[in-house]
C-alpha cells in the first residue's frame, strides 16, 4: 500500500455523519392559507381586547404581571409600544421603596431585560444584617431567582441571590401545587432569561392552562398565536429545505453534514416573531452554508487543497476553479452562488451597503478554517493570543451577522 509521503497531501480523519433524522418531512409540507387567515383575523379580533385590558391595568404590579404573563405566552411582541411605555414609567424609586419582594424581582428583571437602567441595590432591603436573604413564599423566591440571572458580573448580591433561592426551589419543587412545581422545575432546568422565547411560551401555555387565576382571553390569544407562528414555521423549513435540496451537495459531497431542521431552528431562537421570516431563513441557510465550509477544511481537504480554495475564495474570481480538485469545484460554486443570493437580497431591500462586508466575512472565514487545518495537521500548539485571534473568525459571529442584515428593517 503506498504511503503518504507528504504531509501536506495527508486527510484529515474523517468523520462520517449520521444522515438527518427529518429525511424528507419538510420537503413538500402543505401550508393552508385560509387555516392561516382564519388564525391571523382570530388574533387581530384578541388583540384589541388584550390591548384595552392593558392599558385599564392601572397599578403598577398589576401592569407588570401582565406584562410578564404576554411574554410568557409569547405575545409581547404584539404589544411592544405599550408595553414600553408602561416600563417607561415605572420607577426605580417606585421599586426601592414600595415593593415587596416578588414585585421588586418582577419590576427589576423586565426593566432589565428592556434595557432599562436599574440598580440592584433595590434588594438591600430584602437582606439581613449579616448580608443574607430571608426565605420567603415561592413566588416570591421563584421572581427572585428568575431576576438574579440579569445580573452583571460585579453583583455579588445577585450572584448570592441566585445561590440562595436554587437551593430553596430545589428543597421546596416537590411539594407545591402542579402550576407551580411545573414553573419552578422549568426555571431549574432553564432560567427564564437563558430560554428559548418561542420554546417555552409553548411549555407556559400549558402551565399557565393549569393556574386556577388564569386568564382565558390571554390563553386563548396565545394559542391561536402559537398555531399562526407554527404554521409559518413549517412554511419557512419547508422553504429552506428546497433551497438546500437543490444543490444536491448531500450526495455530491458525503464528508458535510446534512443539519437543515437543526440549523432552522437557530433562526427560531434568535427571532420568533412573524416579520422575521428572512432573518430565521437567513440564519438557517448561513449556518449550512459555514457547514460546508467547516466540514470541507475540517472533515476532508488537504493542506494543500485547502490552501488552493482559500487562495480561490480571496481572488473571488471564476478563471481559477480549474484549478481545484472536482470536490473543491463544487464548493466553490456553492460559495458564488450564496453570495450571489445574497447580493439580489440586501439589493432588494434596500441594504447594498452590506455586500462587500459580507464577502469579507466569508474570506475570513476560508483563511481562518485554513489557519486551524495547517495546526491540527502540523501538530502545532499556537500562542494563546494567536488562537484567540483565530477562534474570533470561526466563532462565525461575523459572517452570522452580516448574513441577517438584510432582514431587518432598519438599524440602530
Amino acid at each position: 500500500m503506498a504511503t503518504v509521503s507528504c504531509l501536506s497531501d495527508a486527510r484529515p480523519p474523517m468523520t462520517i455523519h449520521k444522515p438527518s433524522m427529518w429525511a424528507d418531512t419538510f420537503t413538500n409540507v402543505s401550508f393552508d392559507e385560509k387555516e392561516q387567515q382564519m388564525y391571523a383575523e382570530a388574533i387581530d379580533a384578541l388583540e384589541e381586547k388584550v390591548r384595552d385590558m392593558l392599558m385599564a391595568a392601572t397599578t403598577p404590579p398589576n401592569q407588570m404581571i401582565l406584562i410578564d404573563t404576554l411574554e410568557r405566552l409569547g405575545l409581547d411582541y404584539l404589544f411592544e409600544t405599550e408595553i414600553e411605555r408602561i416600563l417607561q414609567q415605572i420607577k426605580h424609586d417606585y421599586l426601592l421603596h414600595h415593593c415587596d419582594l416578588f414585585t421588586t424581582a418582577l419590576g427589576f428583571r423586565l426593566l432589565r431585560q428592556h434595557r432599562h437602567r436599574i440598580s440592584c441595590d433595590v434588594f438591600n432591603k430584602f437582606v439581613n444584617k449579616d448580608g443574607v436573604f430571608e426565605e420567603g413564599d415561592v413566588e416570591g423566591m421563584l421572581s427572585l431567582y428568575e431576576a438574579a440571572h440579569v445580573r452583571f458580573n460585579d453583583e455579588k448580591i445577585l450572584q448570592e441571590a441566585a445561590d440562595f433561592t436554587r437551593i430553596y426551589l430545589s428543597r421546596r419543587e416537590a411539594e407545591l401545587e402542579s402550576h407551580i412545581k411545573d414553573r419552578v422545575k422549568r426555571a431549574l432546568k432553564h432560567p427564564l432569561h437563558r430560554d428559548i422565547p418561542i420554546v417555552y411560551a409553548r411549555n407556559f401555555i400549558s402551565i399557565y392552562g393549569k393556574d386556577p387565576s388564569r386568564n382565558e382571553l390571554l390563553l386563548k390569544l396565545a394559542k391561536f398565536n402559537f398555531n399562526f407562528l407554527q404554521n409559518l414555521y413549517r412554511k419557512e423549513l419547508s422553504q429552506v429545505t428546497r433551497w438546500w435540496n437543490k444543490y444536491d451537495l448531500i450526495s455530491k459531497l458525503p464528508y458535510t453534514r446534512d443539519r437543515v431542521v437543526e440549523a432552522y431552528i437557530w433562526g427560531v431562537g434568535y427571532h420568533y416573531e412573524p416579520q422575521y421570516s428572512y432573518v430565521r431563513m437567513g440564519i438557517a441557510k448561513i449556518i449550512l452554508f459555514i457547514g460546508v465550509m467547516d466540514d470541507t477544511y475540517d472533515n476532508y481537504a488537504t493542506i494543500n487543497e485547502a490552501q488552493l480554495l482559500t487562495q480561490a475564495i480571496d481572488r473571488w474570481t471564476k478563471e481559477d476553479v480549474d484549478q481545484l480538485p472536482e470536490y473543491m469545484r463544487i464548493v466553490y460554486h456553492f460559495i458564488i452562488s450564496i453570495y450571489e443570493e445574497y447580493e439580489c437580497d440586501a439589493a432588494k431591500f434596500g441594504k447594498s451597503f452590506s455586500i462587500p462586508y459580507f464577502k469579507e466575512t466569508v474570506q475570513q472565514l476560508g483563511r481562518a478554517f485554513n489557519q486551524e487545518l495547517e495546526w491540527i495537521m502540523g501538530r502545532q500548539l499556537p500562542s494563546f493570543q494567536d488562537y484567540l485571534e483565530n477562534s474570533e473568525i470561526t466563532s462565525v459571529i461575523y459572517i452570522m451577522f452580516a448574513a441577517i442584515i438584510p432582514g431587518f428593517k432598519s438599524l440602530c
